[in-house]
């Protein structure tokens, strides 16, 4: 992988940060307008294929896209979900017509799809996913319940993780599904959330919902090639939101050190206030590296590499955003509490990347079992 960002690489992110500053948003308003801008201009879809409508990148472009637009303080959640998520695994693994209908819609912003994998039960074992699909003629009927699923209100369908049996074994796999809103037996229910998102977050509930046989995307045998292959660009772009978020900080609490004068002299000129930053940025310039080799690997078509360099980039992004978060509300003092300077809301904001889409503790025991051979713990 190349060390340095190439040149179109650069142009991009300068465009993108230079777009994202130009529209500021209050957190909490809505920001269809700034995600229909983004789409208009290539950047929501850079990571789909040209032959429907995007911009015939991969995650690497996508994630730099991201990043840029968090560092601006206006950064898309659902980006992590539509073109990364859903957008790639249609590419990949959906059927012609499939492609036709999503792909387009999706690069261009007409259409926004989510994805629903977390259960009450299950946490982040999606081993235990409860929610089954079994066939009734040749129609396929869905039940369970999906917790923690961003954005189910402003999308035109969410592409929900389902377990289907095999029948040559008797055991279940999981098999992905493209369920519409507006599905009979398919209901949502908001999670009162002390985060401030314009992005809410739902419980599904999945009633018998029917859907035909090609709500089904991919191979009914493929079983967790398929799901790994969105879950991947998911935590290579959950650590592009958390270096965003980070740099951010950073940035005010740079601006702030440098004019803040307290016994003649700006703040930023002191080592307890200087040296603190200064790891900040140290560590989110390393987590971004990790990010790139990962995405890197992911666009390479390394699918193994790219696990392991994707949960590593989403632990390293996380821990430093939570850091740079902290450090810079802590520089600001009382300032970086009040509603003015806009950092107080990135406390729990950044808190979320540790958690969500994968928690740290299960990234420490992918990289033990899967990294270093350590025996299992369960």
């Amino acid at each position: 992988m190349p060390l340095i960002e190439p040149e179109e690489h650069k142009a991009l992110r300068e465009a993108v940060a230079a777009f994202a500053a130009n529209h500021p948003r209050t957190p909490g308003t809505d920001n269809r307008p700034f995600w229909q801008e983004a789409a208009k201009l290539g950047y929501i879809g850079v990571n789909l294929p040209e032959a429907y409508g995007g911009g015939g990148g991969g995650i690497t472009e996508l994630s730099l896209v991201l990043e840029e637009m968090g560092a601006a303080g206006n950064p898309l959640l659902m980006m992590i979900v539509s073109p990364a998520i859903c957008g790639t695994v249609i590419s990949r693994f959906g059927t012609e017509a499939q492609k036709r209908e999503w792909l387009p819609a999706l690069a261009d912003g007409s259409r926004l799809m989510a994805f629903g994998i977390t259960e009450p039960d299950a946490g982040s074992n999606s081993h235990r996913i409860t929610t089954t699909a079994r066939r009734d003629g040749t129609d396929w009927l869905l039940t369970g319940r999906k917790v923690f699923v961003s954005g189910v209100d402003i999308a035109d369908a969410t592409l929900v993780v389902g377990r289907t049996e095999d029948a040559r074994t008797g055991k279940l796999k999981p098999c992905l599904f493209i369920v519409p809103r507006d599905a009979e037996g398919f209901q949502r229910r908001p999670i009162d959330m002390e985060l401030n998102a314009v992005e809410k977050q739902f419980e599904l509930v999945l009633d018998d919902v029917r859907l035909p046989a090609d709500a089904l995307v991919g191979d009914e045998d493929a079983g967790l090639l398929q799901l790994f292959a969105g879950l991947n660009p998911e935590r290579i772009m959950t650590a592009a939101f958390a270096i965003g978020m980070g740099r951010h900080a950073l940035a005010r609490a740079v601006e702030y050190a440098r004019e803040r004068t307290v016994w003649n002299a700006p703040i930023g000129s002191h080592q307890a206030i200087a040296h603190p930053l200064a790891q900040a940025h140290i560590d989110l310039e390393l987590a971004r590296l990790m990010m790139q080799k990962a995405a890197h690997l992911y666009d390479a078509g390394d699918d193994m590499g790219a696990g392991e360099a994707a949960n590593m980039a989403k632990y390293a992004a996380a821990e430093a955003c939570v850091k740079a978060v902290d450090q810079a509300v802590h520089t600001l003092g009382g300032n970086g509490l009040t509603r003015e300077y806009g950092l107080a809301s990135l406390i729990t904001a950044a808190r979320v990347s540790r958690i969500a889409p994968v928690s740290r503790e299960m990234i420490l025991n992918y990289v033990s079992h899967q990294t270093l051979g350590l025996p299992k713990s369960y």
